[in-house]
């Protein structure tokens, strides 16, 4: 990696979506190749009970992992709780988009002070349990609502963040961090997202802060794998690699 001085350091958050023990098999691989890379600290957004199918501590070997990649230097924020969102959507136009055509997993989108108090609590907990920091929250699909704002005001920790940046918390003061993101529905998205990534980087090459933002999806695509690492080996030379609860340190 590159060595910057202070005045002229960039950094370069490479971040996990949707980590958990069903979906971690997806990344194995793709963070074995990283690894050979160097030392890339990764922000890992795992989620307690991905889809209902059961919290992460009934999953020794997962927690294993997770632990090691603490070890390791990386990072783990909360990401959700469920990852879901089955709840009734009700007649709005936009709250239909957004919940059952822009996503199915908008978790936080619509939830009240006390749901998303709760909801944060309990991940909290059970991550507390198993002896892992937690110093970010990250809602699926990066939406959240009002209340969800209003609830994570009442909890310790350092910063959310959104499709176009990091969020400090407690103030939510915004700080503008591009994110690249592969997008993997259909054929032809696949083939244009490098294209679209690729002006998004010469567009932002000057910016402090640019995140990757990974989800199991992408890995499960040769063309995807082989985009991320190539593009992670040059910006690599440009940028140091941090974690966002470092960055933001």
């Amino acid at each position: 990696m590159a060595d910057l001085s202070p005045d002229d350091t960039k950094g370069l958050c490479v971040v996990l979506h949707d980590v958990a023990p069903q979906t971690w098999g997806h990344y194995r691989d793709f963070v074995h190749d990283l690894d050979r890379l160097g030392p890339v600290a990764l922000t890992l957004l795992v989620v307690p009970d991905f889809h209902r199918q059961g919290p992460v501590d009934r999953y020794p070997g997962f927690c294993a992992t997770m632990e090691q990649r603490l070890t390791r230097g990386d990072e783990i924020a909360l990401h959700g709780y469920h990852h879901d969102d089955p709840g009734p959507v009700g007649p709005r136009p936009r709250a239909w988009f957004m919940r059952r055509i822009y996503t199915h997993e908008g978790e936080f989108y619509a939830m009240d002070g006390a749901q998303a108090a709760a909801r944060i609590e309990r991940g909290l907990t059970l991550f507390g349990r198993l002896g892992w920091p937690v110093r970010g929250f990250v809602p699926p699909a990066w939406l959240m609502s009002a209340g969800t704002r209003q609830a994570l005001r009442r909890f310790d920790l350092a910063y959310s963040s959104d499709l176009h940046g990091l969020i400090h918390l407690p103030d939510f003061r915004h700080e503008p961090a591009p994110t690249l993101v592969w997008s993997a529905r259909s054929a032809w998205r696949r083939g244009a997202s490098p294209l679209w990534n690729d002006a998004k980087l010469t567009r932002c090459a000057g910016t402090p802060l640019l995140r990757l933002a990974l989800h199991p999806v992408d890995m499960e695509h040769t063309s995807a794998r082989r985009y991320w690492l190539d593009r992670l080996e040059r910006l690599l030379d440009q940028r140091i690699a941090v974690t966002k609860s470092g960055w933001i340190a």
